[in-house]
């Protein structure tokens, strides 16, 4: 079967990740540092140590992370609103597809402290006069030996020793080795110094280190290293970093250049027939140098495009696991909030409900109760003896002894009867006759009938 032409073929799409990937290394390869300005915002400091924060300003913002090798160099950590200077790497977050720079580098906005330092400790020296021109000491014009105060295993060396060796290869070099960065090394060089005084060989001494950021050529900024070279004796030369790199020591020294090979091609002299006898064999190191560095690039260049940078994929890790204990802390927080809520609902609803509440309750109402039910029976105890007092006074209204008591008196023979007609009595009966007050016995003497 053929293809319908009709039907348009389905382009290939790419999968998330991939795409994410792709722009990540677009990015990198593009941008290979950046320095940015702006405003530090959102700061965020996991327990891994690594730092995460947005940089802002009017209209756009973008997000960064440092990690804790970067940081740990930070001498004060910055705070919400800062105006900060970052150096870094423009990258891609693959798992969320978010746009950031891996920062390298972290100063404070405008001048920045080191370099106030910088300022500050340069107008206190020059006001001292250790910059003056008339206390530097002249360079010897052919010298007959050479110090040269740097790390034995850094540029700066290779590059004194390969100037020297091919214009005057003659003249004896002594190397005083130093630490050139970190906390250690601002001793370190004033010790190689005062060695290579004590040594007294050298008419002239080189001191100087490679390139770098301003924070790995600061021991050259430190007032001892300052004070040490000019106190010393033997004419200095100042050769720290590239030209656009300036130190407290190039103000100090009797000489400044802009770098070590400078500085070896300052204080050597020119021997032509030397250079003549190595020409040669110079252009045969260095075609052949190009050549393997020509084919160690292109091998580097394809195997790095097939092996991923591992530090990359541990950034990528430690940053999704700062992600996710980021939101372990978020839920657990919402978590508390939540059961603390419950449990106040529970508490009110506990104490709403608690005996001593409820007993107290129930006293009122049986108080209540009591109260009522006394005045029911006073009321009733009123009501009755008003009823008893309206019943007295109706039965002793017909009472006999009230009939007694107006005269009257209730007759009886002898057999108790009470005698209502005496026609029922004959003289000698006897007969009592109650009164209101007693009864008296009396003996009938005569009868006489009343009208019917």
């Amino acid at each position: 079967m053929y293809p319908d032409s009709s039907q348009p073929l389905r382009p290939h799409a790419l999968t998330v990740s991939e795409l994410n990937r792709q722009a990540r290394h677009l990015l990198e390869s593009s941008f290979m540092q950046a320095w940015v300005e702006g405003e530090l915002s959102s700061l965020s400091r996991p327990s891994s140590g690594h730092w995460y924060f947005s940089l802002k300003d009017q209209r756009a913002q973008v997000r960064c992370a440092m990690f804790r090798g970067f940081n740990q160099r930070i001498r004060e950590i910055p705070k919400e609103g800062d105006q900060v200077r970052i150096r870094g790497k423009v990258s891609l977050y693959e798992n969320r597809g978010d746009f950031q720079i891996i920062v390298e580098h972290l100063e404070p906005a405008g001048l920045g402290a080191l370099q106030q330092a910088f300022e500050a400790l340069k107008a206190r020296l020059e006001a001292e006069g250790l910059f003056a021109v008339e206390r530097k000491k002249p360079i010897p014009e052919m010298p007959r030996h050479i110090g040269v105060v740097t790390s034995p295993t850094g540029a700066a060396i290779h590059d004194i020793l390969t100037v020297l060796g091919r214009r005057c290869p003659g003249i004896p070099v002594t190397l005083y080795p130093t630490a050139v960065q970190g906390q250690a090394a601002t001793a370190s060089i004033v010790d190689a110094i005062n060695r290579a005084v004590r040594h007294d060989q050298a008419d002239v001494l080189i001191i100087g280190r490679g390139g770098g950021s301003l924070e790995d050529l600061w021991c050259f900024n430190e007032e001892t290293v300052a004070r040490a070279i000019a106190a010393c004796p033997i004419a200095t030369v100042s050769a720290v970093g590239h030209e656009v790199d300036v130190t407290i020591a190039d103000f100090v020294a009797d000489l400044r250049a802009p770098t070590p090979s400078a500085a070896a091609e300052k204080i050597s002299p020119d021997q032509s027939t030397w250079i003549a006898r190595l020409t040669d064999t110079r252009q045969r190191l260095v075609s052949a140098a190009r050549r393997n560095l020509r084919q160690q690039d292109t091998r580097l260049g394809q195997i790095a495009a097939r092996l991923r940078d591992p530090r990359h994929q541990l950034q990528e890790k430690a940053q999704r696991l700062d992600d996710v204990e980021l939101r372990f802390r978020h839920a657990i927080r919402q978590r508390l909030a939540t059961e603390q809520t419950r449990n106040s609902h529970l508490a009110q609803r506990l104490m709403s409900h608690r005996p001593s509440r409820q007993i107290g309750e129930q006293s009122l109402k049986v108080e209540q109760l009591g109260e009522r039910l006394q005045a029911s029976l006073n009321r009733r105890l009123e009501t009755g003896n008003q009823q008893l007092d309206t019943a007295a006074r109706t039965l002793n209204a017909v009472s006999p002894l009230a009939t007694l008591g107006r005269g009257y008196a209730i007759v009886s023979s002898d057999d108790q009867t009470v005698v209502r007609d005496p026609a029922t009595l004959a003289p000698g009966d006897r007969i009592r006759a109650r009164l209101a007050k007693g009864s008296v016995d009396a003996t009938v003497s005569s009868v006489a009938p009343g009208a019917d």
